[in-house]
């Protein structure tokens, strides 16, 4: 396969198209995290369909004093990886190709959910990202398109928009990519000295241990809805020794210090603890959310929650994130 280099959108609808056309969003610097979404999306495009991956570093999406003018642009590395992932075309348009004449004066507003998290750290952020995202759909015209869960409020905001705005398209999320250490794959990666790499370790390691936590939270809480509380039940499992396990699972069970708060306290201990190394680890937001609209969630809540945190370590700002569900709190019958 050889993977064609298009600069322009003309150049994209001329191709003939036949069956789905999939496509991957990236500021370039490809890493094995965009492979990743590459071959997926050459699975869901099948080998009738075409995979187009858009390179495109987007201005609009960066504040003062963020990292726009030393973002790595590694066009030619970027074409090699994307035409082994599976990738048709590269589209790599210019800035004024997607902006004709300047910064659109009209944007997508993220609205409220675009203020919290990544937005209260970064405001503006993600109408930048949205008003990009929606003039590469339109330019690149896909059935479908990729976007990672690392960057989980992106994900959520972009299915937002598609929805509520009646894009005719859909919108996959592809598992994280980590290193073998449990670092997220980022483009920013590179940025890090060997020591703020280890330092920067404690975002997965945080979010790790808030996972452990909650599983072993939940387990205890299947194991309380399936001893009865009756005498009959209670001898049976004294006879067998299992009569402290038992009251252990129910008091788990009712306790008041369990769910969401747990997790975050987990996570937390872990992030404090890399806030006292050398060189330290800044905590933007440890968060713990419904990825409906990304506010916090209470004890009471059941569902799927993402827990998401943001850090810097020296001058390279990180986010990482999993995925919870959090069951039927009730208590045992």
């Amino acid at each position: 396969m050889t993977t064609a280099l298009l600069s322009t959108a003309d150049e994209l609808h001329a191709r003939a198209r036949h069956g789905r056309r999939a496509v991957v969003m990236t500021m370039g610097a490809l890493h094995e995290g965009h492979a990743t979404l590459i071959r997926t999306a050459r699975e869901i495009a099948g080998r009738d369909g075409e995979v187009v991956v858009t390179v495109f570093v987007n201005p609009l999406q960066f504040g003062a004093g963020e990292d726009l003018d030393r973002y790595p642009r590694t066009l030619e590395a970027d074409l090699k990886l994307a035409e082994q992932a599976g990738a048709d075309a590269v589209f790599a348009p210019s800035v004024d190709e997607v902006y004709p004449g300047g910064q659109p004066q009209v944007r997508i507003s993220a609205g409220p959910m675009g203020e919290r998290l990544e937005g209260a750290a970064r405001p503006g952020h993600f109408d930048g990202v949205l008003t990009v995202v929606a003039k590469l759909l339109h330019l690149s015209r896909p059935d479908v398109a990729l976007f990672g869960q690392k960057d989980a409020q992106q994900l959520a905001l972009i299915r937002r928009m598609v929805r509520d705005l009646n894009f005719g398209v859909e919108i996959v999320g592809v598992p994280t990519v980590r290193e073998a250490d449990g670092l997220a794959l980022s483009s920013r990666n590179r940025y890090l000295s060997p020591a703020e790499r280890r330092t920067a370790l404690a975002l997965s390691r945080a979010l790790f241990a808030g996972r452990d936590r909650h599983a072993a939270q939940e387990a205890l809480r299947a194991r309380a809805r399936e001893v009865p509380s009756t005498h009959a039940r209670a001898e049976a499992l004294s006879a067998i020794g299992e009569s402290r396990a038992a009251a252990d699972a129910h008091a788990v069970a009712t306790a008041a210090p369990g769910g969401p708060a747990a997790v975050r306290a987990a996570a937390r201990q872990v992030l404090d603890e890399a806030g006292r190394v050398e060189p330290p680890l800044k905590l933007d937001y440890l968060a713990l959310v419904d990825p409906s609209d990304f506010t916090e969630i209470g004890d009471g809540f059941t569902g799927e929650a993402v827990l998401a945190v943001a850090a810097r370590v020296g001058t390279t700002r990180l986010i990482d994130n999993i995925p919870l569900t959090f069951g039927n709190l009730g208590a045992a019958s």
